[in-house]
């Protein structure tokens, strides 16, 4: 059964005004194009072309999402609070940085722009739509038709899904090189649940997976009973993109 889309008073009631002052400023002066910076840590991409609300472009786009090792490195820098660990001893660099909510997201958005001095960003969830729909798998045919029961056949058809967290590369690759598109992680885009909120004081974004999807910006953790319209994320995280092709590492 689909969750009604969070309003935003409903969110300032459970997280307080002082959650929400967390994310002003998140959407804006994190970019530092032309300033010659630390390139160590500039992300691999690889350009896509996107055609998005009839306007052809060119995206830079990380081709697997943000690793454990490369989060870390943004904390012990002092630019992430959060700090990541592996899970069954599994090698950072190998496995996708989760349990990530939207405020720390930005906090990486902002210190990478920052050390390289080339300007990165979130995607929109129509870019990530486009990028994703030569992997999506097609629905599957609902196992109830009655409309009184279609809460079942989705309950039903989702458990199926392996919800594991697999190593970067585990999953389908793109044809223009992005990979990763179609795992369990869900990505956060920079696209708030509604557009007639300021993003600075918005309560909400979207994430992209097997579906969009609403989730308050501070939840780390969906499938542990956070809210979300729809069968929630397993896991969440991030894949940087770029407007503009980054400097050579």
């Amino acid at each position: 059964m689909k969750v009604p889309i969070i309003r935003q008073s409903l969110v300032l009631t459970a997280i307080g005004l002082a959650g929400i002052a967390m994310a002003a400023g998140a959407f804006t002066n994190y970019g530092f194009s032309g300033r010659s910076g630390d390139l160590s840590v500039l992300p691999e991409t690889v350009p896509v072309r996107l055609t998005v609300k009839g306007q052809p472009k060119t995206l830079w786009v990380q081709p697997y999402e943000l690793s454990v090792a490369e989060w870390n490195v943004c904390h012990e820098d002092g630019g992430c609070d959060l700090q990541l660990r592996s899970r069954n001893g599994a090698d950072p660099a190998r496995l996708p940085a989760t349990g990530l909510n939207h405020d720390d997201a930005i906090q990486y958005v902002r210190w990478v722009s920052k050390r390289t001095g080339h300007t990165f960003r979130l995607p929109t969830a129509a870019e990530w739509t486009e990028m994703a729909k030569a992997v999506m798998p097609e629905k599957a045919d609902p196992i109830f038709n009655a409309p009184e029961l279609s809460w079942a056949s989705a309950y039903i058809v989702d458990e199926q899904k392996s919800r594991t967290l697999k190593l970067i590369g585990a999953h389908s690759t793109s044809p223009d090189g992005v990979g990763d598109l179609d795992g369990p992680v869900w990505e956060w885009t920079q696209d708030c649940y509604s557009g007639d909120i300021d993003p600075e004081r918005c309560p909400a974004f979207l994430v992209a997976g097997e579906h969009v999807t609403t989730i308050p910006f501070l939840e780390r953790d969906p499938a542990r009973g956070g809210c979300a319209v729809g069968s929630p994320p397993a896991h969440l995280g991030l894949r940087l993109v770029s407007d503009e092709q980054p400097p050579a590492s």
